[in-house]
């Protein structure tokens, strides 16, 4: 089953299937990482309250602690805006997919379904795995704000380096004439050494203080790792079975005439 379709297809393709794929990451998020968020929350509040019944009381009319304004955005806000953003983010996702399965699709033999797949899991080990192993996801309360800035870079650097690995895996098993399953074995060895080197060049980011609770941190990090691995796992699946949707109404149904014997 080819992947068939021009770009503008597959373009479209990708779209509806990082919709849908931002849509489930989104219910997996209000579900499992907004009670992680909330717990982080209010371990930050109760750490601030006495900073803030230290102070001393005597303040100038105008500037009580009631009249500080609120966040910008609340709470609740947030949560149902995560559905909008990863909605969007989905979308996003979704045309450099599409995007990167049709050039794809002119060095492989795979089936349409075939090449969704692998593409998303390829895509899932460099921009999700890699960087999450290395810098793994922390919790509000955690992480000095003034360090946010070099931890973004160093995540897009993570990033980056997922992509190399890929890369080199790819070539390496294009490369090597032997059977395929050496060349799979060849492929990850090479992901694996690239990954391996990245890791020891790049700096180490530890942030979390020794007071934080490590179940929660645990739990924070799971869901987050949860809710990216069902953002490309939804987008693989969703637009291997677009494409299958699309090669059936594509193909043309031959009736069998009977012949008279």
């Amino acid at each position: 089953m080819p992947l068939i379709g021009s770009f503008k297809t597959l373009l479209l393709r990708g779209l509806l299937a990082g919709l849908i794929a931002g849509l489930l990451a989104a219910t997996v998020g209000y579900f499992v990482g907004e009670p992680q968020i909330d717990a982080a929350i209010a371990i930050e509040e109760a750490a601030a309250a006495p900073v803030e019944h230290g102070q001393d009381t005597a303040q100038a009319p105008g500037n009580s602690h009631e009249d500080e304004e609120g966040p910008l955005v609340s709470r609740s806000g947030q949560k149902a805006g995560q559905f909008l953003a990863l909605g969007l983010a989905g979308m996003a996702f979704g045309a450099l997919f599409a995007s990167a399965v049709n050039i794809a699709r002119r060095f492989t033999n795979l089936s349409g379904p075939q090449l969704s797949l692998t593409s998303a899991v390829l895509a899932w080990a460099a921009i999700v795995a890699v960087p999450f192993f290395k810098y793994p996801a922390t919790p509000p309360a955690v992480g000095d704000p003034e360090s946010m800035n070099e931890r973004t870079w160093l995540w897009l650097a993570a990033v980056v380096l997922g992509l190399l690995a890929i890369a080199a895996a790819v070539a390496v098993y294009r490369a090597l004439a032997v059977p395929d399953t050496l060349r799979l074995v060849a492929g990850v060895g090479a992901f694996v050494v690239v990954t391996t080197v990245g890791y020891v060049l790049l700096p180490g980011v530890n942030e979390v203080a020794d007071d934080f609770p490590a179940t929660l941190l645990w739990h924070f990090r799971v869901a987050s790792l949860a809710e990216t691995t069902t953002l490309w796992a939804s987008l693989g699946l969703a637009f291997a079975a677009l494409t299958e949707f699309a090669s059936r109404r594509s193909t043309p149904v031959v009736d069998q005439v009977p012949t008279a014997g």
